[in-house]
């Protein structure tokens, strides 16, 4: 799919790919919009926070199409791309779109809900690491790397199942209808609205969200090469975080509406489906499973550890609200993390 929208796009004219470009970004607001604010009417009408909301629905949604890429990526025997999608989409939701989420405004912090969710999160990170790690033959850890098993992976899937079953049965314990936060016409807009009616526009909000992104992503990269702007740039900017387009744009427009906790869920959430599901059923669907070279042990898999404990040091520090300072601290990280790795990676 996106070579064939990479071909495409490579065809029209300026004038029309201006066109798709404003369209594109038209659209990803709108959906962002549409999905945040069903989001909340669901959090409203359940009674589940919206950080828990978040921390499944939203980012099962915005997390899928990431699985989808990185399955395809390992059928095509390419499998490096395949983890590296899941490992570099962590190091991006954590640093880059959590840090500028605190920027724009200090974010609420359930911390009994963030902690229980935030060390799945870590510890889902860790896990990863700790089953890449060629134990038989630790030595060659950094000549020959490691793998994740097929096996691996399949238990990676069913950790999956139990993440979305105990979220649910948490959700349900703790349910506290009507204590949240929002305005008087998203709750009229609630009331009218019956829950499956609420549920299908999420859906439509998410696929406009992702949609969207994968038209926008390599429109845009072709504008850049049209205005010869280098190949290595337009791959450590837009391209890079291109996959993780989806949880940016949510966690922006639900921290300006309000709704901090959603972003922070979303962020939680994603990360851990990036390990149970994207890494989980890439793995799961090759004999070989995924191969994991040494720079993800050089360069990738200490950069996503050290922005995770950062992450887990600022909720253990904060208050009740993840602050503007923390979020300097976060995307700080990211960008030393970052640089740090196209430096040694040259």
């Amino acid at each position: 799919m996106e070579e064939v929208l990479e071909h495409l796009v490579s065809q029209v004219s300026s004038p029309f790919l201006a066109v798709m470009i404003i369209a594109a970004m038209a659209i990803l607001v709108r959906g962002a919009d549409l999905l945040v604010h069903e989001a909340v009417i669901l959090s409203y009408r359940s009674g589940i926070p919206k950080v828990v909301i978040g921390a499944t629905v939203v980012s099962l949604g915005t997390t899928t199409p990431e699985a989808v890429v990185s399955v395809l990526a390992a059928f095509q025997g390419k499998p490096e791309l395949a983890l590296g999608n899941a490992v570099g989409s962590i190091i991006c939701d954590t640093g880059l779109i959590l840090g500028l989420a605190c920027l724009i405004s200090p974010l609420p912090l359930d911390k009994r809900i963030v902690n229980r969710q935030g060390w799945i999160q870590f510890g889902c990170g860790f896990l990863l690491v700790l089953f890449c790690v060629p134990w038989s033959n630790l030595p060659s850890i950094l000549t020959s790397g490691g793998n994740l098993s097929r096996l691996t992976g399949v238990v990676f899937l069913i950790l999956l199942a139990l993440y979305m079953w105990k979220s649910i049965r948490w959700a349900a314990r703790g349910a506290l209808p009507g204590d949240q936060d929002i305005s008087g016409e998203e709750i009229d807009t609630g009331l009218k609205s019956g829950l499956a009616r609420v549920v299908f526009k999420l859906c439509i909000g998410i696929v406009m969200v992702v949609g969207a992104s994968w038209m926008l992503i390599p429109a845009a990269s072709e504008a850049a090469l049209r205005l010869s702007v280098p190949e290595s740039i337009i791959a450590a900017t837009i391209v890079a975080f291109g996959t993780s387009l989806p949880e940016l744009v949510t966690a922006i427009t639900a921290t300006w509406r309000g709704h901090g906790e959603l972003a922070v869920g979303n962020v939680i959430g994603a990360d851990i489906l990036n390990v149970l599901f994207v890494a989980g059923a890439s793995a799961a669907v090759t004999s070989g499973g995924l191969a994991a070279t040494p720079p993800f042990f050089i360069l990738y898999f200490p950069s996503m550890l050290i922005v995770l404990v950062v992450f887990r040091v600022g909720i253990f520090a904060s208050g009740t609200r993840l602050k503007r300072g923390f979020g300097a601290v976060m995307l700080g990280t990211y960008l030393i993390v970052t640089v740090a790795s196209y430096i040694v990676g040259r």
